[in-house]
């Protein structure tokens, strides 16, 4: 059974194929086009479809559209409602969901041999769903979906039972964490649909003195449901235009509105466990990439394990689509992790160098050389094996630097061009990670928690640790990664610190490097020390001294 999963309508798209249960391979349309996100989330863009991600997914099993069985479309427009019967401001959604209902033809106009009749519609929470429970490894779990909106409703909660998902509630529109939490993005001068890990990192520097007025328009309402929407942001914190500074105002305001959301997920997780039951909760939707939130129901929730789709967000549907109509066949099996991107071989990455006419180095272990310029504190352009899907950099496609000097923050969001606030993440052997950090599940492959930093090590690792004594973490498992897991110990070796600094290898306003022309401009433009692009190294001085 060879499926193509299909992620269009608001943002994210992104493309993903499924053979015979297993996943192949699954890729966002930015790493290919080069634009954020791959589009805005407005009526006008639904049309546009994730072409170069499709082909490549298909190129990867040396399939042709003709072959498929199904192409899943992460949207069902016949379970729409008009936006203005929802409360929603939405003048040009009848636009946007013509273009869903006419997905069949632009995708065979798109990827030509399919056939229109196979084009399969999943509704998007249920996508969302099926790329969590049964990617995960607890295909018999609970499931919680929370994002901005899907057809008619922004949340689903339910139960994956031998690959079959029981839907146990489900709240309408307009009322949506998801909405709510963008909507703040924008009051705060950030971009919504793109920045709201901004406001999650920006909560940490302030106090929840709103959370009392917050409750008011955003609670649980029993029986899973919650209302969430109607707040009246202005009359809590002036707006903040994107050049302005942020100010104390805004920092509480993101924190009530950071505190609420913890609220309403714990309430409704117990709900759903009290319902469902099961000893594993698993997520998925926008929501779910809130890690400081994820670390809350985590520790005060029901469940003993939470497992979290590391591409959470609408980019995770193109997979959850081709998932759940798989599950209609046979047993899914878990995807194999995040890396399911595009790769290239030593002599592809060697030819590339060459021919951008760059002096490089082959060393006997480029984890050894890695380890060897961490430790001298310089800073290194991670590239090795297949791209990450998701928003994450989980060791593939990463900047990484000394987490013993304070001042390497600041470095990285300089070189970076982020915001000051923005924190960085450490990368850590599993093996290591309980000597460090606490109150978070181990291991932590795909930094979707935070973990408070152990107080003996907190002075040693500065550069990661956040204002609130926290770090959102990624653990590494030496079987599954030992390439990474080689840089560590060497690094450990050099300086008696078993972490390292890992944040996503891009600059600010763009996709995450994806293929080497894009790690060779990244490293051409910003000032990395070392690019280590599979087995060779290119120095800077060598590079352009």
């Amino acid at each position: 059974m060879r499926i193509l999963g299909i992620n269009a309508l608001f943002h994210d798209p992104a493309a993903a194929l499924v053979v015979d249960g297993r996943t192949v391979a699954a890729a966002e349309e930015e790493r290919f086009s080069r634009r954020k996100h791959g589009k805005r989330p407005l009526p006008f863009s639904a049309w546009e479809l994730p072409e170069r991600s499709a082909h490549w997914c298909l190129e990867q099993a040396g399939l042709t559209p003709a072959g498929l069985d199904a192409v899943t479309y992460s949207f069902d427009p016949a379970l729409a409602r008009p936006a203005r019967d929802m409360g929603l401001d939405d003048p040009w959604d009848p636009l946007r969901l013509e273009y869903a209902r006419r997905a069949p033809e632009f995708l065979a106009e798109a990827l030509p041999g399919l056939d229109p009749a196979r084009v399969v519609f999943v509704p998007h929470h249920v996508a969302h769903a099926a790329s969590a429970g049964p990617a995960s490894p607890h295909p018999d779990s609970a499931v919680l979906v929370l994002d901005g909106r899907g057809e008619s409703a922004s949340h689903l909660a339910g139960r994956y039972r031998d690959g079959k998902l029981d839907t146990l509630a489900t709240q309408a529109l307009p009322d949506s964490l998801g909405l709510v939490y963008e909507e703040l993005t924008a009051h705060l001068g950030f971009l919504r649909s793109s920045d709201e890990y901004k406001v999650m990192a920006l909560a940490s520097y302030g106090a929840p003195r709103h959370l009392a007025r917050l409750r008011e328009d955003v609670h649980p309402t029993g029986h899973g449901g919650f209302r969430a929407h109607g707040v009246d942001w202005a009359a809590l914190a002036p707006p903040r235009a994107g050049d302005e500074p942020w100010t104390q105002d805004h920092a509480d305001l993101a924190a009530s509105a950071q505190a609420v959301l913890e609220e309403v997920l714990l309430e409704l997780v117990h709900w759903l466990h009290r319902e469902a039951g099961g000893d594993a909760l698993t997520m998925a939707g926008g929501v779910a990439l809130n890690c400081v939130a994820n670390s809350a129901i985590a520790a005060r929730g029901p469940y003993r394990h939470v497992w979290v789709q590391p591409a959470a967000g609408d980019a995770g549907t193109a997979l959850g689509g081709a998932l759940h109509v798989a599950a209609q066949e046979i047993t899914p099996e878990p995807m194999p992790g995040a890396d399911l991107g595009r790769g290239w071989s030593d002599d592809e990455l060697r030819a590339w160098l060459e021919q951008a006419a760059v002096p490089y180095e082959e060393p006997d272990d480029i984890a050894e050389t890695v380890a060897a310029e961490l430790a001298r504190d310089g800073v290194v352009a991670w590239f090795q094996g297949r791209s990450e899907y998701g928003p994450r950099a989980l060791g593939h496609r990463s900047l990484l630097a000394h987490p013993g000097r304070a001042e390497n923050l600041e470095r990285l969001n300089h070189v970076k061009g982020r915001e000051e606030f923005r924190p960085v993440a450490p990368m850590v052997l599993a093996d290591r990670a309980a000597e460090l950090f606490s109150r978070g599940p181990v291991p932590s492959p795909y930094m979707l928690f935070v973990h408070d930093v152990a107080p003996e090590w907190r002075e040693r690792i500065p550069a990661v640790v956040h204002v609130d004594g926290t770090a959102r973490i990624q653990t590494v498992e030496e079987r599954r990664e030992p390439l990474v897991a080689r840089m560590l110990r060497g690094f450990e070796r050099r300086t008696g610190l078993p972490v390292v600094v890992n944040t996503s290898l891009n600059t600010a306003g763009r996709p995450m490097v994806d293929d080497p022309r894009d790690a060779l401009e990244c490293f051409g433009s910003a000032p990395v020390d070392l690019l280590a692009i599979g087995p060779y190294a290119v120095r800077r001085g060598r590079a352009f001294g």
